[in-house]
């Protein structure tokens, strides 16, 4: 819910802001909605080299992402595209879409998430995997909770071996 109060001033120093790990990519906290009167939250996702997220959909927010290190590729309904540093992509909710790093360096990308609230799912899944061994239908319910959905549509393989990704099961 947006706030009609203005949000408080929020400084993040460079390389500033809590960090952790989504599994095969990392997290780092920028803005939250509480800095923003909840119109949006901002973090940064360094991805290794291999690393996929698996295709999903968010059905509470948009994601706008700006690639800042490496190359970054996308996939969103049936656009595909990869992005080196500077490049922006879309990816409105209730479409499935997923991203890796596409380059043999490590990538970064900014994710600017409309309206605020899912930066919660990022530091829940980030305390998760800190905490350790999850227990099982654990995560079921936290994407469920956050409007989350996976896909397993049939270019994934493709997109998997052209890239020579790493799935995590």
């Amino acid at each position: 819910m947006v706030s009609s109060d203005p949000p408080p001033l929020t400084v993040v120093q460079p390389g500033g802001g809590q960090v952790g790990e989504l599994g095969s990519i990392g997290v780092q906290f920028k803005l939250w909605g509480h800095d923003t009167g909840g119109a949006l939250a901002i973090v940064e996702h360094p991805f290794p080299v291999g690393a996929l997220v698996p295709p999903h959909l968010h059905t509470r927010e948009d994601e706008y992402s700006i690639v800042t290190e490496g190359e970054i590729g996308f996939r969103s309904g049936d656009r595909e595209v990869v992005l080196g540093p500077g490049g922006y992509i879309t990816k409105p909710r209730g479409e499935l879409h997923a991203m890796w790093n596409a380059g043999v360096t490590p990538a970064r990308m900014i994710e600017i998430i409309s309206p605020a609230g899912f930066e919660h799912f990022f530091r829940e899944v980030a305390e998760a995997i800190a905490a350790g061994p999850v227990a099982e239908g654990a995560g079921a319910d936290l994407t469920e909770r956050y409007g989350l959905q996976f896909g397993d549509p049939d270019w994934l393989p493709g997109v998997i071996e052209r890239y020579g990704l790493t799935v995590e099961r």
